[in-house]
């Protein structure tokens, strides 16, 4: 589904990401993982249009969307959550998750002040698209409730809905699991998979190591900035590799260390 090639980005004489080729294949759940400092957000920001590589090309679903803005990679279906939580708590959750369709309405401006036929009909629109992504994350009952007003996970769902109202191809996760406890994280996982399983890519970045190795089909890691390595997630774990520039001086006994153990060593995948 998607593809990037040769993708890098420069920040002054900073590489970082730098020569990555790796792609996302379409209807399986892919996991960025990596240390602090590794380029996964940088990657996913220019994969969605936030920044635009210094060198590299990236091709979705055939079409070349390297150099395309924000909303124009979101129109081609693409959509993306962030570290935090970004929504609107004095908002309903509804209207939070209308603001996530905005970007496939046409009207402008003058259309909003005058409330012209065509504002309108994409209010609605936007409307009918927000209750269907809120109905998909499990949030259709509490459409009217202050977004603030629900807990973690349901603030996190909120997110998720208003990517999902843009009605994406791919969605783009950043570290959604962040500040949630087991139970939460449970719940999300489950939610992840009901999404692929109705036919949504998911490209996730996360470090909660039993998320991915229990949920992704298949993993990227970077470390500073470059791919080291791409496969399934037993495959990644037995990488040499991975084991030395990811796990680092945690690889003998280190809290990092045990949490890879634990999720890789004969535990089989939910």
């Amino acid at each position: 589904m998607l593809e990037v090639q040769d993708l890098g980005i420069r920040f002054g004489g900073l590489h970082a990401v730098r020569d990555v080729t790796a792609t996302i294949p379409a209807g399986h759940i892919t996991a960025i993982i990596g240390p602090n400092g590794a380029g996964k957000s940088t990657f996913f920001n220019l994969i969605s249009g936030f920044y635009k590589p210094t060198s590299g090309r990236i091709r979705f679903q055939g079409e070349d969307i390297t150099r395309l803005r924000t909303h124009e990679v979101v129109s081609r279906g693409i959509a993306r959550t962030f570290q935090t939580t970004t929504i609107y708590k004095e908002l309903s959750v509804l209207d939070n998750a209308m603001i996530g369709h905005r970007v496939r309405t046409r009207a402008g401006l003058l259309d909003a002040l005058l409330r012209t036929g065509r504002e309108r009909r994409d209010e609605e629109e936007s409307r009918a698209g927000a209750l269907r992504a809120l109905e998909r994350v499990g949030l259709a009952a509490q459409a009217g409730r202050p977004a603030g007003a629900l807990t973690q996970e349901g603030q996190k769902r909120v997110g998720i809905a208003m990517a999902l109202s843009s009605d994406p191809k791919l969605l783009l996760l950043d570290e959604p699991a962040a500040g949630m406890n087991p139970e939460e994280t449970v719940n999300l996982m489950a939610l992840i998979r009901e999404l692929v399983s109705g036919g949504l890519t998911v490209a996730l970045v996360e470090h909660k190591m039993s998320l991915v190795m229990g949920l992704a089909d298949g993993i990227v890691v970077l470390h500073h900035g470059q791919k080291i390595a791409q496969g399934t997630p037993g495959e990644v774990s037995r990488d040499p590799a991975v084991i030395e520039a990811y796990l680092g001086g945690h690889a003998h006994g280190g809290q990092m260390g045990q949490t890879i153990t634990a999720t890789t060593t004969g535990a089989p995948r939910a």
